[in-house]
């Protein structure tokens, strides 16, 4: 596994979401209303992300409310649903937030995630992207997509930035007390 370049750090992270963070499939019940199933470790390196003042952003080709609903309750406020031209999505909303490209990672699984993937500063795949992706990525997390892959590449991510102790003190705020007295 490759990590990013030190000499620039990754701010913004940017998702897709069927194959990301989702296993791919889609649920339809009889009203036309879709589900989506989220990994709630998925969701809890997102929050660790954001407090430490990164930006996460989703970026999807899909219309529906489900993602806006868990981005919403994750605290992601860059959502781009619909999108019919992710890299053009990507280069607009990193000129929104300020941040070079070569200072974003891209995780996808995908062919229309390819635009972004290569646009990026750090690009992923997760373990059961297609081949394309796999083969245009930096780094395939060991989690499929849905199963972790998010929480996997934002610990990857923050050990590569020296900053996954800051992380684990938005849970654990004596994490280094406890680490001291382990030691002992």
């Amino acid at each position: 596994m490759t990590s990013p370049s030190p000499l620039v750090p990754i701010r913004l992270l940017v998702l897709d979401v069927d194959g990301v963070l989702t296993d791919g499939g889609i649920s339809i019940d009889d009203l036309g209303r879709e589900t989506k199933r989220f990994h709630v470790r998925d969701g809890a390196g997102i929050h660790m992300w954001l407090k430490l003042g990164l930006e996460v952003a989703i970026i999807t080709g899909r219309n529906g409310m489900v993602v806006h609903h868990r981005a919403r309750e994750l605290g992601i406020a860059h959502v781009v649903s619909g999108s019919k031209d992710k890299g053009a999505a990507f280069l607009e909303l990193c000129t929104k937030l300020q941040i070079a490209p070569k200072e974003a990672a891209m995780l996808g699984d995908d062919l229309p995630d390819l635009c972004v993937m290569r646009e990026c500063g750090f690009a992923i795949a997760v373990n059961d992207a297609s081949a394309e992706v796999l083969a245009a990525a930096q780094m395939v997390t060991k989690a499929c997509g849905g199963n972790g892959a998010v929480r996997e590449v934002i610990e990857h991510l923050l050990r590569a930035q020296n900053r996954w102790d800051d992380a684990v003190r938005v849970f654990d705020p004596k994490h280094d007390a406890a680490r001291a007295g382990a030691r002992s």
